[in-house]
């Protein structure tokens, strides 16, 4: 009896007079349709995601209408060197899930490990940059809402404006703080599996997802990066 690719695929897949894979799920047919599942179910997730984030850009936008001046003046006082240099971290860390992938595609465990390691190194580098950047914020009391309580002349006057705009800056970029702490345990759990081998080219779908999820997460950093701190 001839194979076809639907009793054998890349994804681990053999037909059911072949070996079975140990991470096969009964109710599916063939591995093929349960790796294609999986992203379905995970784009579904990040189609939600992009939702909540689309929801807070619209908001910004219309605070942005009502408080021109104060936005613009505001977001001088953000540090554009630091929300750069996070850009070109979370570039960087695209670069290494990548890798990552295609590291699990080719069953390289080691290379797997290695890039899955740095991209966490990478996160937790965004991290610290953006803890240095929010403890300068706490200092000056350019926090959100009532909390707001900056005292230099030039954002004395049209205090809501500017609390309107730190309320913003940091329920968007905390949120997206949080998803990347996510992103860091969902990569350190991918990372202990790695070490035991139980990704190989025919089955890496969790790496492919967590891979499709921090795609995701600096896509919206780079929308974030422009949105506050190159206001023009």
């Amino acid at each position: 009896m001839s194979t076809t690719t639907s009793d054998v695929h890349a994804h681990g897949g053999h037909g059911e007079h072949g070996e079975h894979n140990p991470y096969h799920q009964h109710h599916f047919a063939t591995m093929e349709q349960q790796f294609d599942t999986s992203k379905i179910g995970m784009w579904l997730f990040l189609v939600t995601e992009v939702l909540l984030f689309g929801g807070l850009f619209v908001g910004f936008g219309l605070m942005q209408a009502r408080y021109p001046r104060e936005f613009v003046e505001a977001h001088t006082y953000l540090q554009r060197s630091l929300g750069a240099l996070n850009t070109v971290v979370l570039l960087v860390s695209s670069w290494t899930m990548v890798m990552g992938v295609n590291a699990a595609q080719t069953s390289q465990k080691d290379k797997l490990v290695r890039y899955l390691l740095a991209t966490i190194l990478l996160a937790c580098v965004f991290l610290v940059i953006k803890y240095i950047e929010y403890s300068h914020k706490f200092a000056d009391h350019l926090l959100p809402g009532i909390f707001y309580g900056h005292q230099a002349e030039d954002l004395i006057k049209g205090t809501h404006g500017y609390a309107t705009f730190f309320s913003f800056y940091f329920m968007m970029t905390g949120l997206h703080g949080i998803h990347v702490v996510v992103g860091i345990v969902l990569l350190s759990w991918l990372m202990m599996r790695a070490k035991r081998g139980d990704f190989n080219k025919e089955y890496y779908t969790p790496v492919d997802l967590v891979g499709l999820y921090w795609h995701v997460v600096d896509m919206i950093w780079i929308y974030l990066f422009p949105l506050y701190y190159l206001i023009s």
